[in-house]
């Protein structure tokens, strides 16, 4: 068991979304002014939502992406309140959308000071060069994510497909941290 309880923040929430039909993203434009538009720049148009706090790109294949939520839960809740303003203004939308978590991003605090150097010596699938910048890059096999491990206690985890995946990858680097000598607790 661990010395101490990890300090977990769900950063941000990648998800995306398959309408399963076209979409006019000048109508969609043309209905609210606020969303962000230039085809010549970039083939996606911006929605966003104050609430929750979050963008969604809109394509005209129909496949969307939606980013800056902080939970599962709210990443679909974000999908489901663009969808519900776009058909309020009378635009089509046959099917419920298909929601896909492509990545979650959180950061952690452990707690305790990490020594990198020795890192290196005792995992597997590290990567730390110093001069190049102050993390380690660690490679998790299972579940499967990245994690940046900084030397102050603080970790950023990357490439998780659901939440309990962070909870499940942080608890085992913790546990690794810990049973090589690798993290001091002060």
């Amino acid at each position: 068991m661990s010395k101490r309880k990890p300090k977990i923040t769900i950063q941000n929430i990648v998800a995306s979304v398959s309408l399963n039909q076209r979409i006019d993203l000048q109508e969609i434009v043309e209905k609210f002014p606020q969303t962000e538009y230039n085809p010549s720049v970039f083939p996606g148009l911006v929605f966003r939502l104050k609430k929750p706090k979050t963008a969604t790109l809109i394509f005209g294949t129909g496949k969307m992406v939606c980013t800056g939520a902080k939970s599962e839960k709210e990443s679909r809740r974000a999908v489901e309140k663009v969808v519900k303003k776009i058909r309020s203004e009378g635009i089509q939308i046959k099917e419920k959308p298909v929601v896909t978590v492509q990545n979650i991003v959180a950061s952690a605090e452990l707690g305790g000071e990490i020594d990198l150097e020795n890192l290196v010596y005792k995992l597997r699938k590290v990567m730390y060069e110093p001069e190049q910048f102050p993390g380690a890059v660690y490679r998790m096999d299972d579940p499967q994510v990245v994690f940046l491990i900084f030397s102050a206690g603080k970790l950023v985890c990357v490439g998780a497909k659901k939440e309990a995946q962070i909870y499940e990858a942080v608890d085992k680097i913790q546990k690794l941290l810990e049973e090589k000598e690798l993290i001091y607790y002060p």
